[in-house]
């Protein structure tokens, strides 16, 4: 390919999380640092995360007027359906203006109607699967897909074996590069630099079982000695967290509604607690991070329990349940984050499942599949 440039077009497709969001966009920038010349084309979901963050990252996008199917009033699918078609128009005119090379979905109901319409028209298309369960968007695709990059183990249940590559999920690149010790990154962080550290994520939007139960912990969380927590909340829960902080005047919490600068927030963490999506797990996984998992009810086909369990099975993660967070979450947190030997053990045998440079290895197949 080197020899040819020719402009190499490449249409990115998927979105309605930052879980789909930031492998789209490591793939994206793999592909500009190898093919400085390519022009590359995201199609997300309007009104969705994407339409904001993507143009941040510098790439141009379009958005569809897809939603998801709305699994509990059947009769709001009428509107999903017609949206549904309206965008497969519109999946139709990209593709004749743009002209891509190959299509890429990452998953999320925006790759369905745009990767269904260039499978159609003979347009190669390569899938990256996140998750440990296979979402319903991807299987549909599956069958004419050229390629199915996936991040775990036992994929062939859902997709065709001779298509599956095993490279892992890409992560944002700057998490891996933290040149600071846990000390400065502590200081950084405006805590105790040598006190046991808690990082407490629940998502870009937050999660509010985990904030609820730390809320409910707080005064526990005051008396523990040697730990402090970094509690970020996401910013619908901000004040009502900032407000029972506040009144529960408790010193070794520090709440934010979202940190920016996450690479020095995973450095300064002795153990970290966290939902169950695919970009966290292996943001853990590539970090070496102990982790107590509190997997989200609200997704589909309960996914983030089964990539909780892929980890708890091997004695990479200790998981607490949706259900259980009010109840046991804080002890567990608190009794792990001293426990000098669970937390080196977990963060070994997490370790050991993290698949390293994703995003290369994603981007050597789409090369394969250009070239051929």
């Amino acid at each position: 390919m080197s020899g040819n440039k020719k402009q190499l077009n490449v249409l990115v497709s998927g979105g309605g999380t930052g879980g789909h969001i930031f492998p789209a966009l490591s793939i994206a920038n793999e592909l500009r640092r190898r093919h400085p010349e390519s022009n590359i084309l995201f199609v997300g979901a309007e009104g969705r995360m994407e339409m904001e963050k993507v143009p941040a990252a510098g790439y141009n996008i379009v958005g569809l007027p897809v939603s998801g199917f709305d699994r509990k009033n059947l009769l709001r699918n009428f509107k999903v359906l017609a949206r549904l078609f309206k965008s497969m128009k519109l999946a139709r005119k990209v593709l004749k203006d743009f002209q891509p090379a190959i299509a890429i979905g990452v998953g999320g109901y925006a790759s369905g109607p745009m990767l269904k319409e260039a499978q159609k028209q003979g347009i190669p298309t390569l899938l990256q699967e996140q998750n440990s369960y296979a979402g319903v968007t991807n299987k549909l695709l599956a069958a004419k897909a050229d390629c199915i990059c996936v991040a775990y183990e036992g994929m062939e249940r859902f997709f065709p074996k001779e298509k599956i590559v095993l490279t892992g999920n890409p992560v944002r690149r700057n998490l891996l590069e933290c040149g600071a010790t846990p000390e400065q990154a502590r200081q950084a962080m405006g805590v105790d630099p040598n006190k046991k550290t808690v990082l407490i994520i629940g998502g870009s939007l937050g999660a509010r079982t985990i904030n609820n139960a730390i809320i409910d912990g707080l005064k526990k969380i005051g008396e523990a000695d040697g730990v402090q927590v970094i509690w970020q909340t996401g910013k619908f829960y901000d004040q009502q967290c900032r407000e029972a902080l506040g009144a529960s005047g408790v010193a070794n919490v520090i709440q934010m509604p979202f940190i920016s600068n996450m690479d020095m927030a995973y450095r300064a963490a002795d153990l970290v607690v966290s939902r169950a999506g695919a970009s966290s797990i292996s943001e853990l996984q590539l970090l070496g991070k102990a982790a107590i998992l509190v997997p989200s009810p609200n997704v589909a086909e309960d996914h983030q329990t089964k990539n909780a369990l892929a980890l708890v099975n091997r004695d990479a993660a200790m998981m607490v349940s949706d259900a259980d967070a009010m109840a046991n979450l804080v002890d567990t947190m608190l009794a792990t984050a001293v426990d000098s030997a669970r937390l080196e053990s977990l963060g070994t045998n997490v370790s050991k499942m993290a698949l390293r440079d994703a995003a290369e290895h994603i981007v050597d197949e789409v090369e394969k599949i250009i070239g051929r």
